[in-house]
């Protein structure tokens, strides 16, 4: 089976420094301001946040903008502005050593999973980035956000490859892995963390990457967009006192194609005859059953217990230790590709971005 990411480098010489990064604004905390007749917060547009960060004139690389508009709160993020977010990249990649995408919070973790996807042999930076406060307020930490995000796009290697190329999120001092990454606190300045994988850099008064957990991709080959996805799936997660019809219902939506089961600990369910029985049919059907688990950390393991043996044994597939954005995401973009089931259960077995740890390829 064709492999979609290339992870051994080659000595590179066809990298050309253009010394610019684009800026892309989607919307979010960052960018907004309060409705003088509600208070609540609102989008604005893009000439307020550059008008508080007078840094970016202190900054060597050139920086473009690009702004949606109007902005989005990240709540409505879709499918069609990941699509439109690739085209920005895809139609720019020559022009810039890196990308900075400024994201509402809610959803970052989402986007940047997806993107991941979406761009094959990824070879420059994607930052995705945003903050817990706008950046015209005093205690902001959206200027250290946004001018580190641009730092680490523009920050190249001696022999002219960048130092992180792929899609990751940068916020309160830690590079993350983007399809690891997780929204963990909704009021604290340290609002993502990726609890199965390393961070890629700590940006302390120097940067200290972990090039050793950085993807490596081939240099001498394109970056290829695939902007097709396929949302005809649903998360689904498991809990005491399930009630049959309920799930037959869910199941037997028109037109489902995945199902992202979120499972007790290392992958386990109820031993209830009538699940087993449902999501064996659904998996005969032709719909792709992904276990992952409804821990923070930690990985499915669906040999290690019966109850998970089962699952196993009706043809479900293990997410290993998949966050739920990257699950869903990998389900949409493989979706769209594949239309034979067992090819899509093939490739969720696969880290293609490096999404997934399995343990026989450690």
């Amino acid at each position: 089976m064709k492999s979609f990411y290339y992870l051994c480098a080659k000595d590179n010489t066809n990298m050309k420094r253009t010394n610019r990064v684009l800026l892309i604004y989607t919307g979010g905390t960052i960018g907004m301001g309060s409705n003088c007749v509600t208070g609540a917060l609102e989008p604005l547009d893009f000439n307020h946040l550059a008008d508080n960060v007078p840094e970016f004139k202190q900054i060597s690389t050139d920086i473009d903008t690009y702004q949606f508009i109007p902005p989005i709160d990240s709540s409505n993020m879709s499918p069609t502005h990941w699509k439109q977010i690739l085209d920005i990249i895809s139609e720019r990649y020559d022009q810039y050593d890196g990308f900075v995408i400024l994201h509402g919070t809610d959803t970052m973790s989402y986007t940047a999973s997806v993107l991941s996807f979406m761009c094959e042999n990824l070879t420059k930076p994607v930052i995705l980035t945003g903050s817990q406060l706008p950046i015209g307020q005093l205690r902001t930490d959206g200027k250290e956000n946004l001018m580190t995000s641009i730092e680490l796009a523009s920050t190249y290697k001696a022999d002219g490859t960048p130092m992180v190329p792929e899609v990751c999120i940068y916020f309160n001092g830690h590079l993350l892995r983007g399809n690891r990454s997780t929204k963990q606190n909704a009021e604290e300045f340290n609002a993502f963390d990726s609890f199965n994988y390393p961070h890629l850099c700590e940006a302390g008064v120097n940067f200290t990457f972990q090039e050793h957990h950085i993807l490596k991709p081939d240099f001498n080959k394109p970056m290829i967009p695939h902007p097709g996805l396929d949302n005809n799936l649903m998360v689904f997660s498991l809990y005491p006192g399930l009630e049959e019809n309920i799930v037959k219902h869910a199941l037997d939506a028109p037109g489902l194609r995945g199902i992202v089961m979120r499972s007790f600990g290392s992958g386990n369910a109820p031993q209830t005859p009538w699940l087993l029985k449902q999501l064996k049919e659904a998996s005969m059907r032709g719909i792709v059953v992904v276990n992952i688990s409804q821990c923070i950390s930690g990985q499915v393991e669906m040999s290690r217990y019966d109850a998970g043996y089962h699952l196993k044994e009706a043809g479900i597939v293990t997410g290993y230790d998949s966050t739920v954005e990257a699950a869903v995401t990998k389900l949409m973009h493989l979706q769209a590709r594949f239309s034979d089931p067992d090819t899509i259960r093939q490739y969720m077995n696969q880290s293609i971005a490096g999404e997934i740890t399995i343990p026989n390829a450690l």
